[in-house]
């Protein structure tokens, strides 16, 4: 009998100790720690898409993005978006989220380095990028200074696209031989409460057929995908929230001669500034040396632009994020659905692609033809992305808060901003409205727990696994 089908047939009405919602990075370390931690207690984990050997992109064989139905195997899946990123550990508390506002940032940092040998135990690489030549990164740190920007600290394992599938799948063997039930294929369509004080569960379904799974405890860890349906549900049932952030912008991919320095020296630079006239906080994020420029589709068919880098395939190119944070007040407290109307506007433009433009074209005022990429230095590496306009749709406030920081970077990577430099949109990343919760990370509804990107709390893979590892022990306990 395959695996899959064993889990079909376990399904029927079923009750459990830990019922988690998500099989990404923040659920998984969840139920990791919990067996690490020697925990009787019955697990399981329902994921709407696949396991890591069954998620397969078809653009490998057919060069361009298929809209993958019904979800993206890029983004669903047995540990998420992670399998297919880049792969990267931020091993600084100062990056990947508001968590340590919370627990307290020398508790994160514990946490972190805790979580780091857990990734080591399953076969993270055991370099980390980011370490010694301090001569050269205070010769960083000083452009970055003048530039009106700054550099922050932050060691990175880097895991590789293709490494990170292969220890996330070492992952999935050691939770289902060590009794955690994984249901596959398994969309979570809302929480089951009584008297609206305690959650007791989810209500599941696959093919059409509704169950229920009861827990004495639930753990929603859905990812940055599921945020806007996590916020839906805070309205429902009345959990505890407060507007969350979007961030808004672009990925700008150059040759990798212009960041040869940073790369070298930093692999990634994490750097922040708030460009006038605005003061908007902008930072870069997810940097890919030698890396390649990639599509992801959301289920309402909206298209991001994301990147990601390989161990041993390389290109002539480096990719990064460029983010504007966007902070709401009263009235307006829709804030995913305002970063989606701007992607789904992008996406016009492209008839359904990502949208590229050259930095020297936004500047002129003039879009960018294909015969221009064509005949450029720097070549695209996402090659079915459509050569545009993309100022025809980025908010006047987004897309000046990301010329006047590419400008400033200019300073600190000569040639940063040059006119064939690339830009692609849109690059969103959407944070649930963030939950209000405790330090041991219960919300207002007993019995609910609350996540990983999905919670508003974490940005990235090891915030959100280390927020998972906390969650495992702190339901351990009530065992001891």
């Amino acid at each position: 009998m395959g695996r899959n089908a064993y889990y079909e047939e376990t399904v029927r009405s079923m009750k459990t100790d830990v019922l988690i919602v998500g099989a990404g990075p923040a659920g998984i370390f969840t139920a990791l720690e919990l067996l690490r931690q020697g925990s009787r207690k019955k697990i399981v984990i329902v994921e709407k898409g696949a396991a890591i050997e069954n998620r397969h992109c078809p653009k490998v064989k057919t060069g361009r993005c298929m809209n993958c139905k019904p979800y993206c195997h890029i983004t669903t899946g047995f540990s998420g978006a992670g399998a297919f990123s880049d792969g990267k550990l931020s091993l600084s508390y100062e990056v990947g989220g508001q968590l340590p506002e919370l627990i307290g940032e020398a508790y994160a940092q514990q946490m972190i380095d805790y979580t780091d040998k857990i990734y080591l135990d399953f076969g993270a690489d055991t370099h980390v990028e980011g370490l010694g030549q301090n001569e050269e990164i205070k010769k960083i740190r000083l452009r970055a200074i003048r530039a009106g920007l700054k550099l922050v600290d932050c060691p990175i394992r880097h895991l590789g696209t293709e490494k990170a599938q292969i220890l996330y799948g070492e992952i999935e063997r050691y939770l289902m031989d060590h009794g955690v039930e994984i249901l596959f294929g398994y969309n979570c369509l809302n929480l089951l409460l009584e008297e609206g004080a305690r959650c007791v569960g989810a209500v599941v379904e696959k093919k059409g057929i509704e169950e229920e799974i009861r827990a004495e405890h639930t753990v929603v860890a859905t990812g940055r995908r599921g945020a806007d349906w996590l916020e839906k549900l805070c309205e429902e049932h009345g959990i505890a929230h407060q507007p969350g952030t979007v961030d808004i912008g672009v990925r700008v991919e150059v040759r990798n001669e212009v960041m040869e320095t940073v790369n070298r020296v930093l692999y990634e630079s994490k750097l922040v500034g708030y460009p006038k006239p605005f003061k908007d906080k902008v930072r870069t994020f997810c940097q890919n040396p030698g890396g390649f420029v990639s599509q992801e589709n959301y289920d309402n068919d909206l298209a991001v632009v994301n990147g990601h880098s390989y161990k041993e395939l390389k290109t002539e190119n480096t990719n990064l994020s460029i983010l504007c944070s966007h902070n709401f007040t009263e009235p307006f407290n829709q804030p995913i659905a305002y970063a989606q109307k701007v992607g789904e506007l992008t996406n016009m433009l492209g008839s359904g692609h990502i949208l590229v433009q050259r930095f020297g074209d936004i500047l002129d005022g003039k879009r960018t033809w294909q015969k221009e990429l064509a005949r450029a230095n720097v070549r695209p590496t996402l090659t079915d992305a459509v050569a545009g306009d993309i100022t025809a749709a980025m908010p006047y406030r987004a897309m000046t808060n990301i010329i006047h920081f590419m400008q400033a970077m200019d300073e600190v990577v000569p040639g940063f901003a040059g006119p064939e430099t690339l830009l692609y949109s849109p690059e969103l990343k959407f944070y649930s409205n963030r939950i209000k919760m405790n330090p041991s990370l219960q919300t207002n509804i007993a019995g609910l727990h609350c996540l990983g990107d999905s919670s508003g709390w974490t940005r990235g893979l090891m915030m959100a696994s280390m927020m998972g590892v906390i969650m495992g022990q702190q339901l351990a306990k009530e065992e001891e």
